[in-house]
C-alpha cells in the first residue's frame, strides 16, 4: 500500500504554471461533464430534450452570403 501512495504522490511546490492550468482545467471540465450528465439523464428534462432533438436537421430560413440584406 505504501508504494501505491508513493506512486500517486505529488510535489505541489514543483508544479509550474502550465501544470496548475492543466490541473484546474481538467477539474473544471470534469465537474461540467458531471453537471451535463445529470441534466441529460434526469427524467424531468426528457420532454424538453426530446422536443429539441431534430434541431441539427432543420433547414435555416435566413439567407447566407452577400444576400443578407446589408447595404
Amino acid at each position: 500500500m505504501n508504494s501505491l501512495i508513493d506512486y500517486f504522490a505529488t510535489d505541489w511546490g514543483a508544479m509550474t504554471v502550465n501544470d496548475w492550468i492543466g490541473t484546474i482545467l481538467t477539474v473544471v471540465i470534469f465537474l461540467l461533464m458531471i453537471l451535463a450528465y445529470f441534466q441529460v439523464f434526469r427524467p424531468k428534462n426528457r420532454e424538453q430534450l426530446e422536443s429539441r432533438k431534430h434541431i441539427p436537421f432543420e433547414e435555416d430560413d435566413a439567407p447566407f452570403g452577400d444576400d443578407d440584406g446589408r447595404p
